[in-house]
């Protein structure tokens, strides 16, 4: 008997070994589409290519101060999240890992900002950039959320990136472009939206800005809710300017986001991937 039992729990050990020791990457049907490079293997990433993935989408956060109410690594937690959907909603594309650190500068008096040079996001973009052509992509987007480094002309370290880039490599087959639209254009758009509904402007914490982290904030880590009755600051007028007066606060908010709302940042969120979306397949239409 003893001997039985022993055979017994000797196969069922074996048994399990050999189930554990399977590779981690064999082909499960019932599993997510994956477009995240960090979440994948690597041959994952092989086959993904193979099967026509050949877009690479390098998309900036940043991490500096959002008023009081929302978290300082605003940008990367909504950054990440619009990225992945970028990539889902196009379908030939892999979303590379989010550079987490963009063009800004540190203050003692709000302190919840760590930034980059445009120098330095520029050497970074440009290795980036190299490092997604090397492991085999075709196409090489890149775009952020957060205005540093995306200003007019020779301030624009996205489009000199991406047109130094393109020259260096477009002989070969490979391709760099840079998507504006997911920032500034996309933001215009939603800010006149809320405008033209009676929502107060606003240009950073404000209900934009807010309204797309409580979207994405699933147990209540991304936004202070507490504070949200107090979340103003300064005013900002129909030019989109901000006219700070004698009492406004100086609490980080331009704006005003006492109205935010998880549903405004579904709107915003979808506003901002669908002019990806758009612009992206201008560039590298899709395959029919």
């Amino acid at each position: 008997m003893r001997h039985l039992i022993a055979t017994s729990v000797a196969l069922t050990l074996f048994a399990t070994a050999t189930l554990t020791s399977q590779p981690a990457y064999a082909a499960d049907p019932g599993s997510k589409v994956l477009v995240e490079f960090e979440l994948m293997t690597w041959p994952e990433v092989r086959d993904a290519l193979a099967a026509g993935k050949a877009t690479a989408l390098i998309y900036t956060g940043g991490v500096e101060q959002r008023g009081p109410q929302n978290v300082n690594g605003g940008h990367n937690i909504m950054g990440r999240a619009i990225v992945k959907e970028i990539a889902l909603r196009l379908g030939n594309a892999i979303a590379m890992p989010v550079l987490p650190i963009t063009p800004n500068n540190a203050s003692a008096d709000l302190p919840g900002t760590i930034g980059l040079t445009n120098d330095l996001l520029e050497k970074v973009l440009q290795r980036m950039v190299e490092q997604s052509i090397t492991t085999g992509f075709k196409n090489v987007v890149v775009m952020g959320d957060h205005g540093g480094g995306q200003g007019d002309g020779d301030k624009n370290v996205y489009r000199k990136v991406a047109t130094e880039m393109d020259a260096k490599y477009s002989a070969s087959g490979v391709h760099v472009f840079y998507c504006d639209q997911v920032y500034e254009p996309a933001n215009h758009a939603m800010e006149e939206k809320l405008a033209a509904r009676g929502y107060p402007r606003a240009t950073h914490a404000g209900i934009h800005d807010t309204s797309i982290m409580m979207y994405l904030d699933h147990d209540g880590t991304y936004v202070r809710k507490s504070l949200l009755p107090t979340a103003v600051g300064v005013p900002v007028g129909p030019d989109n300017k901000p006219h700070p007066t004698a009492d406004s606060p100086k609490n980080g908010i331009v704006g005003d986001a006492r109205r935010s709302s998880a549903a405004i940042g579904k709107e915003a969120f979808e506003t901002k991937v669908n002019f990806a979306v758009k612009q992206i397949q201008t560039f590298i239409p899709p395959k029919k």
